[in-house]
């Protein structure tokens, strides 16, 4: 029996909840808000060249992974990470990291997670968790999507770790190797706001940051004529989906932005991030009203006012909501 004493706290989104769980477990009491605005993960993109359950696919945050390493790299932790092709060796590593006293991070296919309702369950293969003990065949698991730890067998485990399909997370796992005391938290913190605004703002695809809201708008808007009303319908349930059920989502990721920079206002002392904060927090509830209005075409609930232009205004609006906040954001750090 091998059980770490790890400080379990629920999250919204598993990457961000992963890093500041371990952070506190190593002695830095770090939000998970202020893990994801310290660690790049506001994003968007649309792209329908790659496709997810063959519907393209809609990103409202960084990469997998972008989190852990941008905050590991601003506070000068060193992580150790490891990826296999065998799952058994994979397992033994796990179980090798947890006889050392050390709590292991995994990426892994949600829908083989046991412990997840049925209801709940669907094919998203990076998410993370944290291992902290084992007790027999079981592991015991800090998931930072469920409100208390939870347990689940071996077999079950190793089958999440090596699911098969888009973003396979082929038995992923890291924990923190160093973590430093000694920071700066306002370069940390500012170091992360400018490379959202230039990740928003500056690259120069047209389907990412805020202009890849507006390529996007266009799409929708073309949707009922190119795809016909069913195609359409699934496009927009994709979209919506994407924003709502999986990870945090679009307005879900700029609710906890704009935690970020209220912590952010306090620790800087810029009262100019708390205007923003209100000003993020606007803009999820206009995220928000775009995928209701998705939600109601869906179901064929959709009255006069909600249609595929509503959505498109919709996006639009956000673009140009967003497009302010950044430019207000390098402004004022």
């Amino acid at each position: 029996m091998t059980e770490i004493e790890f400080p379990h706290r629920q999250s919204s989104h598993c990457e961000s909840g992963v890093v500041s769980n371990l952070l506190r477990y190593h002695g830095i009491d770090m939000s998970e808000a202020m893990a994801f605005g310290i660690g790049t993960g506001l994003f968007f993109a649309y792209m329908p060249f790659v496709r997810l359950n063959k519907l393209p696919l809609t990103t409202y945050r960084c990469e997998a992974g972008g989190i852990l390493k941008r905050v590991a790299r601003r506070l000068g932790c060193r992580i150790r990470r490891q990826k296999f092709r065998s799952p058994q060796k994979a397992m033994a590593a796990l179980d090798a990291g947890l006889e050392r006293g050390m709590p292991v991070a995994c990426r892994t296919g949600a829908y083989w997670l046991p412990y997840f309702p049925p209801a709940f369950r669907f094919h998203f293969n990076a998410h993370n968790l944290v291992v902290y003990g084992k007790q027999g065949e079981d592991y015991l698991i800090s998931d930072p999507v469920f409100p208390e730890p939870v347990r689940c067998a071996a077999k079950a485990l190793m089958k999440a770790r090596f699911a098969q399909g888009a973003l396979a997370p082929k038995g992923v796992m890291f924990y923190m190797e160093h973590v430093s005391s000694e920071f700066d938290w306002g370069r940390a913190i500012r170091a992360g706001i400018k490379e959202v605004c230039r990740r928003m703002l500056k690259t120069p695809l047209p389907f990412v940051g805020t202009r890849g809201m507006h390529f996007l708008a266009n799409r929708v808007e073309q949707w009922p004529s190119k795809l016909g009303e069913e195609g359409a319908k699934l496009h927009v349930g994709q979209l919506i989906r994407m924003q709502e059920e999986i990870g945090t989502g679009g307005a879900g990721f700029r609710f906890m932005y704009a935690a970020f920079l209220q912590e952010a206002a306090a620790i800087l002392n810029n009262t100019d991030l708390l205007a923003l904060s209100e000003q993020m927090t606007a803009t999820g509830d206009r995220w928000r009203e775009t995928a209701v209005i998705g939600a109601r075409i869906c179901k064929g609930r959709a009255s006069a006012t909600d249609t595929y232009a509503g959505i498109a205004d919709r996006l639009r609006t956000c673009s140009r909501e967003e497009t302010r906040i950044y430019e207000r954001l390098l402004e004022c750090t």
